[in-house]
Parts: structure tokens; sequence; C-alpha cells
């Protein structure tokens, strides 16, 4: 029995497209493949249809078929042998189950993200500012600008794989010949083939520089938090666009000042005549000094609030408050004189002896230190 001209088995005209012939070989496909049409001479003429396509989608087959037709010497066929070939499984899925056509392998693709971390200084992570960062990325090499090539040539179509980037390897099991798809040993799934590759980037399109990138930094950012600065990660490829940079902060601790939230946190040590009689000291905060009032009779540990003197939000929700905690410095030395004042005030105060109270008193200053 004569074989039916190909072009008949898929119908479509001798001059179709590629992706004319495709897109009728997967009509019929899904029409008579023995998994879901179970007519007798199904199978028949799936392999009739898969012949077809393997020729007419091979551009060089196609053109030995053109021709000479059925009658080319240099003309395979798939299917020999008896055996049921129900090759191109991969592709028969994607129909059957929505997969779609494979992803060009030349198809633009986002760049990689980067991460930078950014040490600051407790003050500069409540004010934020402005710096340039220098980080090591892939950049497009200016000589050959991306390509790869040498400069007056460019990559060629790989003719290992047609420029898909992925190979048929076919298989033989008791229920047939099963195509499998690996990617292409010469291109390395790019689907190109670079034939004179460039001095300066060695083919590969790409050099590693030093890039520096001007950062601002928002005012309030904490330790561990991040930003995002857009377009600034490495760079995409077959022209796309690049990834994200993520800078992570990392905030040195102050001497002073202590963060929680958006409040600051800090201790003044005061004397024991200044919280007995009340005083009005100087109190650093982050904007400067202020005044601050202390009455008479103020215990250690007290804290007074200074509205509006803490961090600004970060994300624009206002601002903190700073709290000022009093702590009583018990004298270490005195003199005979200092002394014999003390005991004065012991005796007219009707407190116990003063060794007995300076001792209740370190006690005290100990469990506030403590937080007990």
């Amino acid at each position: 029995m004569s074989k039916r001209d190909f072009y008949e088995v898929l119908g479509v005209s001798k001059d179709a497209s590629p992706e004319e012939i495709k897109k009728a070989y997967r009509k019929l496909a899904r029409k008579y493949h023995p998994d879901v049409n179970k007519s007798e001479d199904a199978e028949e003429k799936f392999k009739e249809v898969k012949e077809a396509y393997d020729t007419l989608s091979d551009p060089q087959k196609r053109s030995h078929y053109d021709r000479f037709g059925h009658t080319d010497p240099n003309q395979g066929f798939g299917g020999a042998g008896g055996s049921a070939d129900f090759g191109g499984f991969s592709d028969i899925f994607d129909m059957f189950f929505g997969g779609g056509s494979r992803r060009d392998p030349n198809a633009p693709r986002q760049g990689a993200d980067l991460q930078y971390t950014m040490t600051l200084t407790f003050k500069e992570a409540a004010f934020g500012k402005e710096t340039q960062i220098e980080i090591p990325r892939e950049e497009n090499c200016n000589t050959c600008h991306g390509s790869g090539a040498k400069p007056g040539t460019k990559p060629e179509t790989c003719t290992t794989c047609g420029g898909t980037g992925q190979l048929n390897v076919e298989q033989t099991t008791p229920f047939g010949r099963i195509v499998n798809r690996r990617v292409c040993n010469r291109c390395n799934g790019s689907g190109q083939f670079i034939r004179e590759r460039c001095t300066t980037c060695g083919g590969k399109g790409k050099v590693r520089k030093n890039k520096r990138i001007n950062v601002k930094v928002p005012a309030g950012v904490d330790d561990g938090q991040q930003i995002r600065v857009a377009g600034q990660g490495e760079p995409g490829k077959n022209g796309g666009p690049h990834g994200d940079l993520y800078v992570v902060f990392k905030v040195q601790p102050h001497e002073f000042f202590e963060r929680d939230g958006d409040d600051v946190l800090c201790e003044m040590p005061l004397t024991f005549t200044q919280v007995a009689l009340g005083d009005e000291i100087e109190v650093p905060t982050l904007y400067g000094k202020v005044k601050l009032k202390i009455p008479a009779g103020t215990q250690t540990g007290t804290s007074f609030r200074l509205r509006g003197k803490g961090i600004r939000n970060v994300h624009g929700r206002g601002q903190g408050d700073q709290h000022v905690i009093v702590r009583v410095i018990t004298p270490k030395k005195l003199n005979e004189k200092q002394k014999e004042l003390l005991r004065e005030l012991a005796r007219v105060s009707g407190d116990r002896g003063i060794d007995e109270q300076t001792n209740n008193f370190f006690d005290k200053v100990k469990r506030a230190f403590k937080g007990e």
C-alpha cells in the first residue's frame, strides 16, 4: 500500500509555515492518540500523522521530501520495525493537560536578585541618609554587547537541536518507543551556538565589575529591615530586565541611647541630693539637649517622657518619644564632714543607722538595675 502525501495527511498546503504544520499535527495527534482514541485504526493513523510531522517539521527532511517524495533513498521515516512509536509524549502531555508549548530558550528572562548588607550608626538609622555603595555584579560585555560572539559575528542557531535547546532521545520499551527530552549538550540549552567567542568575556556575554549605586536610606529603619532598589540586580538574559537589589540594614548599638520600637530609652545618673531636693537638668536627645525638671523626692527608676523626641516611623506613622529613666548614684567615698552631715540627717529624720541605711540603699539600686 502506497504512502499518502504527507501534506495531505496533515491537511496543509505545500507552502504551509512551520507553525501551521505544528498546529495541524497537534490537532490530529489529540484526535488519534491511542490513549484517547480507542478505534481499531487509531494507532495506525497516529503513526501516519507522526511520520508526516517528523518529516515536515524538520527543514532538511522537508526539503528532501519536496524534491524526492517517498522515493528519496536518504529519507528516514519513524515507526519502522513494526513497533508503535508514540513519540513526542511531552508535547502530547502538554496538549492534553494544558502545558502549552515549550519555553523558548532564547526568550527574555529577568536577571537574578542581589543582596547587600549595610552597617549604620544609631543616628544614621534614625535620620536616614543618602550614600553610595559598591557591589560586584555581572554586566554586559562592552566588547560583544552581551552576545558572547566575536565582534563582527553573531550567535548561530544550534544545528544539533534546531534552536530548541533540547534533544529527543528515543528509548525502546515493551510498550514501544518512548521519546524523552534532554538538554542539548552542544548549546547547553540556549538554542544558540557561538562559533567565534568574544575574547573579552570568553563567550559568556557578561563580565564581573564593581558597580556604584546610589542608595537612599529612609529615616527610621531598624536592625534587620531591608529596602528594594529596583533594577540594580544582575542583568537579564536575552534582553530581559535586570533583577533587583535588596539592601539589608545592620544598626550598631549606641553607648547612651537604646531603641524600643520608635521610642528611645536612656538612663540619667543623678545624685541623692538632686532627687531629694529636686533639680532642673539637661538631657541629651537625638535632636540636641533639652531641659528636664526633676521633682523633689523622685525615686530611682522613675521614667520621664519627652514627647516627639523619639524616632520617626519608617512607614510615616508618626514619631516616637524619649523615655528618661532616673538612676540614683550613691557616692563610694565620703569625707568625714559628709559622713557627719548624713548622720545628722539620719538623726533628725528618725532614720535607722547610717550603715544600715546605706546597705539598704545599695540593695535598692541593684534591684532597679536588674529590673526588679
